[in-house]
């Protein structure tokens, strides 16, 4: 009788294990070529930023966290690509995945001297792009579909989104 309640308790874990597991329709992740989601975020300074705000302009999605070490890896390049293509058309718009809230963004802000929009992405938001960890970038392009996803962060990771980012502004 002792073995037959573990083999049943098992059996309930596994099955109810397999459900949790298993990705519903909302924790699909956004995938090249796919519409870039709506979102609606207010940003650190209280500007109200839209997906409508970036039509026509190739976008820069980085959804990071303050305490996650390559997110604070790429905050310097992204600075750095920001300067360099801002006037071509490229936005970059980072979107906050701490639960810390607008003061740990501030400070981040001010720390790594971010030089564009940073925003609190919201539960929606993250699960609108699928983000399950950060740091996850989404480049869109002018036309607003998903044209590269970059998740993590290395030296390779920002030379590629670099040669991205001017493919897709040479784009007309």
């Amino acid at each position: 009788m002792n073995s037959v309640l573990i083999f049943l308790r098992f059996l309930l874990i596994t099955i109810a294990a397999s459900f949790l597991a298993t990705p519903g329709p909302v924790d699909a992740a956004t995938q090249p070529g796919q519409p870039s989601p709506n979102f609606t975020v207010i940003s650190v300074s209280g500007q109200t930023i839209s997906q409508e705000n970036y039509r026509g302009r190739v976008l820069l999605l980085d959804f990071f966290a303050t305490w996650c070490q390559p997110c604070r890896r790429s905050i310097p390049h992204l600075v750095k690509i920001n300067s360099k293509y801002g006037r071509q058309g490229l936005q970059i718009l980072g979107l906050n995945a701490d639960e810390e809230g607008e003061l740990a963004v501030k400070s981040f802000t001010d720390e790594f001297r971010v030089n564009y929009p940073l925003a609190l992405a919201g539960d929606s938001t993250l699960a609108a792009f699928g983000v399950r960890s950060v740091p996850t970038m989404y480049l869109v392009d002018k036309k607003g579909r998903i044209a590269e996803v970059y998740r993590g962060y290395s030296d390779e990771t920002g030379r590629s989104l670099e040669q991205s980012i001017k493919r897709l502004l040479a784009e007309k």
